[in-house]
């Protein structure tokens, strides 16, 4: 597994942390690399794509609002949410991630940490919103 997949993954479990208990994010961020043991390239993602998603998640959490067509936002499920809102953060905010590579690595950790359909839901909902916000807005 790559060093990024494993940031990300990270970055999955501390933005659910801070869902299900509304503590700090800082709090929360050093919990993880202290727990975890996070360095080098893996903590420099990791921090960095927490950050952006945190600093960032109402403007995100807006964008996606606009692309859940019959879906209510507070009833998806919360790791799908996440997934979607790290998907968001790297388009905005890591020039240097290819976007294709971000949706596949969305729809890979949707597989791995979320249900069966989650996978083809988070591509669906990145794939809109790539083509209908961020290639508008490049």
């Amino acid at each position: 597994m790559g060093v990024r997949r494993k940031a990300r993954e990270f970055v999955l479990q501390a933005l659910y942390s801070l869902e299900m208990t509304g503590d700090d994010p800082q709090e929360i961020k050093k919990f993880y690399i202290e727990e975890y043991k996070l360095r080098d390239k893996l903590l420099e993602f990791f921090e960095e794509l927490f950050d952006k998603t945190v600093e960032n998640m109402e403007y995100i959490d807006s964008i996606i609002k606009r692309h859940i067509a019959n879906w209510d936002f507070d009833r998806i499920a919360i790791i799908d949410k996440n997934i979607l809102r790290m998907g968001i953060a790297e388009f905005l905010y890591f020039d240097s991630i290819p976007y294709n590579v971000t949706i596949d690595e969305a729809v890979e950790i949707a597989k791995k940490y979320s249900t069966e359909k989650s996978g083809s839901f988070v591509n669906g909902v990145l794939d809109a919103i790539k083509t209908k916000e961020v290639l508008k807005n490049a």
